[in-house]
């Protein structure tokens, strides 16, 4: 190569490498490599933020209770979403208004999912920020870190100077078979999807500092099924102090968790169904998942008609996959006293949205007339219908729209009222602040006002990634910048009140001091009590 030659590459090298430094995205060898106590990792970093997406935080044989990673040697690469836990009823096929709204990406399945994404805005820099460990929805048999666009905390992160951790676990048959009573392997096997969530805050306390997170300033959040998995983290006293303060979001449901004697029946059935004894139960650890899947699905209904026939309570809308009280994960029903005590020292926000399932939405009955909408409150509530329109007119007299009078909310509010009812009410508790959010969404002729999820782009300030179900209008823009401060400052501090809000009073059982989160936010006292008695 003569000089010329030399000459040119050089220069081209540096030109390269200047335009490198120029882009958005910046991925490839030394760049965001971090230590963990597995091994490195690398990420990619994206205007200015550090992200690593897919990394494992430990692993799990099916039904044992998960262990730390096996060290690597080299670097691992974590760029892309890892798997998600196989789900009981694969997508094949959706249904396009709702899909276009939602906008899900359901992602590949594997057993192997024990995965967790990182998005931080600085490695290795000395700095100590607060970490949100965000944890999904889908009940507690399906989601994922990655189904909603709404999840991605790159904006939260970036715009707020916080570590977000968002993490995928076991799910329904693989995180909840009861197979305790066959052999010491599985004497946790009922609730191995909470032990995932407790490996990987585990995980977090050890390597978070590495990725510019603070362990002692962890708070744990959710909505939906994750609001009932923070609950549940609440309740588990082998995850204390690993996390400092919790938010609830539409997830605090009453229901009763089962108790051993059912869980246990459950996975006697299993056997039976799969034609197994109980000295084969370690085949169950190589049964293909749909086969299973199966198995548990008909056992499920096997004991809920038995418990049925006993005249015992059935949780929620049938039996299904969840947590129970096994006596050594969670000792308590997470509505006890004694969960509310073990939990008393952590700060709690906790809320819903207005009209969560939007029951007109989903039944034709949008534009109905007020006759129609009359009728179909008649033919749920029968002779308490004229009780229930009463107390939904006296909560919301401002509401036109027939269809309103369906379409409030009955089912996460008044379990969120009852446990900030009873955490506030507990002599020294953290605080509790309450909030409703009310904002409607504008999107395909707000046809589905202030439903269930329709609080996450706003939490997560990922409006543009969110038009489908936001609109991307304005007010969506001004709105988001004040619920994720709230959001980022209760993280902080535990307190969410910040400079773009009306004071937000701390919650108490007589004050009951509630945000409502509208195009202009506001704080009131419960302005639905009747409706909430209504409900009892």
């Amino acid at each position: 190569m003569n000089f010329r030659h030399l000459c040119a590459v050089v220069l081209l090298l540096v030109f390269s490498q200047s335009l490198s430094a120029q882009l958005p995205l910046s991925a490839g060898p030394g760049i965001a490599e971090v230590q963990t106590t597995a091994g490195k990792v690398r990420g990619y970093q994206h205007k200015g933020t550090y992200i690593y997406k897919g990394l494992p935080y430990a692993r799990a044989a099916r039904f044992e209770a998960p262990v730390p990673m096996m060290p690597w040697e080299g670097v691992r690469s974590s760029m892309s979403w890892g798997p998600v836990c196989p789900l009981l009823d694969p997508t094949t096929s959706v249904t396009d208004e709702p899909e276009f709204f939602f906008h899900h990406d359901w992602g590949y399945t594997s057993e192997e999912c024990l995965v967790l994404n990182i998005w931080t805005p600085g490695i290795a820099d000395g700095k100590r920020r607060p970490v949100m460990f965000w944890i999904h929805g889908g009940g507690f048999t399906a989601g994922s870190s990655q189904e909603l666009p709404s999840y991605d905390g790159e904006n939260l992160s970036k715009k707020n100077d916080v570590v977000v951790v968002s993490i995928n676990h076991r799910l329904n048959v693989l995180g909840f078979l009861d197979l305790s009573a066959y052999g010491e392997k599985y004497r946790e096997s009922a609730n191995v999807s909470i032990l995932d969530m407790h490996a990987a805050l585990e995980w977090v306390k050890a390597n978070i500092a590495n990725f510019g997170g603070d362990p002692s300033n962890v708070t744990i959040f959710g909505q939906s099924g994750g609001g009932a998995k923070v609950n549940t983290l609440m309740a588990m006293p082998r995850a204390k102090g690993l996390f400092h303060k919790a938010i609830n979001q539409s997830g605090a449901f009453r229901t009763a968790m089962l108790e051993k004697t059912e869980t246990q029946r459950i996975g006697a059935e299993v056997l039976k169904n799969l034609g197994l004894q109980p000295a084969q139960v370690d085949s169950l650890q190589k049964i293909p998942f749909a086969q299973l899947a199966a198995a548990g699905k008909k056992a499920l209904k096997t004991v809920e008609n038995e418990m049925r026939a006993a005249g015992k309570p059935i949780p929620g809308f049938g039996l299904g996959w969840g947590p129970s009280r096994d006596g050594l994960v969670l000792p308590y029903q997470l509505f006890s006293k004694e969960a509310f005590e073990l939990s008393k020292n952590v700060p709690l926000l906790i809320g819903t949205t207005k009209n969560e399932f939007v029951a007109s939405a989903f039944s034709g009955l949008s534009d109905a007339s007020e006759a129609q909408i009359l009728e179909a409150i008649q033919a749920r509530y029968k002779e308490r219908s004229e009780a229930y329109l009463a107390a939904v007119r006296q909560a919301y007299p401002q509401d036109r729209k027939p269809s309103d009078l369906l379409d409030v909310d009955v089912i996460f509010r008044p379990g969120a009222v009852v446990q900030a009812n009873e955490k506030s009410a507990l002599s020294g508790a953290a605080p509790v602040y309450m909030y409703l959010f009310s904002w409607q969404s504008p999107a395909l002729g707000g046809k589905y006002k202030s439903m269930h999820c329709m609080e996450l782009p706003f939490v997560f300030d990922n409006i543009a990634r969110c038009e489908e179900m936001t609109g991307g209008g304005k007010a969506a823009y001004v709105l988001a910048e004040k619920v994720s401060r709230a959001w980022v400052q209760f993280a902080r501090t535990g307190d969410p009140n910040h400079k773009g809000l009306p004071r937000w009073p701390v919650y108490t059982p007589t004050g009951t001091a509630t945000m409502f989160f509208d195009n202009t936010c506001r704080v009131g006292p419960q302005h639905d009590r009747a409706l909430m008695d209504f409900l009892k």
